[in-house]
């Protein structure tokens, strides 16, 4: 392998899987379990490895498999929380959309400006709370701490600037725009792993394709399903991080979980989009939807939020309801409307909601939850990507808590996830922007792998900026272990079913030879 220490004490890969299960088998003592890999239990078990617990997460298929790469990829100041009244996880968002874009995860996130286009179908009371809005975002922002040179303020634009962030918004009667600012993830899976290796780098074991069964408040039966092996652990606490499924290890809790759906388009569809492209519903004071340009030459277009009733199914689907709307509500913006031939693929998420007395999944609360069930298993759920870290600090406060766990306090506000650069620093990166984006100062990693085997260095597939070289450092480093989570996750090149067809043949070759 290639890399410093600093990448091999956070490396996973199969190796270290096997190593970490053996040294379970063999009685090692654990401070804490955790169940579930997406963007919650890797904060938890980040959260906790890193004040000195010691620490190891279960994870039934592969990190952000659910909910967690279903996401909007957006880092949300909170604003929508406002038209509410929810001013207290409105600011807790705007707060920790400061501490990824500024400190923990500067590489894998941006500003991105948001336009909403000021057209005839928008009124002046809709206008005036587009903007008032806006403003408030503003407050938001300044009480985060977050500079406007970080997040520039909000403002009016004319036509012309509107259209170069948006170029294919009608240009017929078109009397200008609004700007505001927001965070960009570069991808929600990549997030996930990156702090999983970065819990693993504190001393975590990390473990996907392990199920928990017969889960109480001390112990677990955990079966290998890559072996079928199963052996019984015990801990002193257990974290149910399980998000849509957590009333599966936790029947005492109720939830009702929402959908939201987003529609895939090559990035010619919207023109050179550079923004977010934000339309009112029709009808709706404080929603939209939105177009966003997305990595590997894509824009993405959400977002629904229905009920999603019934079972939890491992992928869920968008239903053509929601694609038909989606269409239309972006269509009233657009000079030439988009079809469903311009759809290149589909993705959708259920959020994981507390069940309260709302009518409307729109209306629960997105505020987070910290359970402690009567086994003793203690549960978090809800809230959202943007605040994962202090769900988690939350949740190991309550496992502490509850447990009498000697532990150091919380450091996560401060702690750089793997790959976090900034600055000169990643401007002296001699590295592909791309790569930047994704792996931040690993990017010269990724180089190496193909300087010293130049095959590495080829595209997946034609037509895709992805190489190589990049599914063998997942391999390695990023604990992909079969080819699916090479194409669904650690590069998101299965969003588009072409591409994903494509693009199989290599990342099937990664694991024809034994030399991973």
């Amino acid at each position: 392998m290639t890399g410093n220490s600093a990448q091999h004490s956070s490396a996973l890969n199969r190796e270290r899987r096997q190593r970490e299960l053996s040294a379970l088998g063999d009685g090692q003592a654990i401070d804490v379990l955790v169940i579930g890999g997406g963007i919650t239990g890797a904060g938890v078990a980040l959260d906790a490895a890193s004040r000195g617990l010691r620490t190891v997460l279960v994870e039934k298929r592969d990190l952000a498999f659910g909910t967690s790469r279903w996401s909007s990829k957006l880092v949300h100041g909170g604003l929508r929380y406002l038209a509410s009244g929810g001013v207290g996880i409105a600011h807790e968002s705007a707060v920790e959309r400061d501490i990824l874009l500024t400190r923990t995860a500067p590489h894998l996130t941006r500003a991105l400006p948001q336009v909403v286009p000021l057209l005839p179908n928008v009124g002046a009371a809709q206008k005036l709370l587009v903007r008032t809005g806006f403003l408030a975002g503003d407050v938001l922002r300044r009480t985060a701490g977050t500079s406007a040179s970080v997040l520039p303020r909000s403002r009016r634009v004319a036509a012309a600037e509107a259209l170069r962030y948006a170029p294919t918004v009608r240009r017929n009667g078109l009397r200008g725009g609004l700007i505001a600012w927001d965070g960009q993830l570069v991808d929600d899976a990549r997030l996930v792993v990156a702090i999983a290796r970065t819990a693993a780098a504190h001393g975590a074991a990390v473990l996907t394709r392990v199920e928990a069964t017969d889960v109480t408040g001390t112990a677990a039966t955990l079966t290998d399903r890559l072996t079928g092996e199963t052996l019984t652990v015990t801990a002193r606490s257990v974290i149910n991080a399980t998000g849509v499924w957590a009333d599966q290890v936790d029947p005492s809790i109720e939830l009702r979980p929402s959908r939201g759906t987003h529609l895939v388009f090559d990035a010619a569809a919207f023109g050179g989009l550079s923004a977010s492209l934000t339309v009112p519903i029709p009808g709706s004071t404080s929603r939209f939807v939105f177009a966003f340009p997305a990595a590997h030459n894509r824009v993405y277009l959400g977002l629904t939020d229905e009920e999603a009733p019934g079972p939890v199914p491992d992928v869920p689907h968008a239903t053509d309801a929601e694609i038909d709307f989606l269409l239309d509500t972006v269509n009233t913006v657009l000079r030439e409307p988009l079809t469903r031939n311009d759809i290149r693929g589909t993705f959708a998420g259920l959020r994981p909601l507390l069940r309260t007395g709302a009518d409307s999944t729109a209306d629960i609360s997105r505020e987070h939850a910290v359970l402690t069930s009567p086994t003793g298993v203690i549960t978090v759920v809800g809230g959202k990507l943007t605040t994962y870290r202090k769900m988690a600090e939350d949740t190991v406060d309550a496992a502490i808590a509850h447990s009498k766990l000697p532990a150091a306090v919380c450091r996560t506000r401060d702690l750089p996830l793997v790959g976090a650069v900034s600055g000169a620093a990643r401007d002296r990166i001699q590295a592909p922007t791309r790569l930047i984006e994704r792996y931040g100062s690993e990017a010269p990693t990724i180089l190496a792998l193909a300087a010293e085997n130049p095959d590495l260095a080829t595209p997946v597939a034609p037509g895709i900026d992805v190489t190589a070289a990049e599914f063998t450092f997942a391999v390695n480093y990023e604990g992909a272990l079969d080819p699916d989570d090479l194409l669904d996750r650690r590069t998101r090149i299965g969003l588009v079913p072409a591409d994903r067809t494509a693009a199989t043949p290599t990342a099937e070759a990664q694991f024809s030879t034994t030399s991973h």
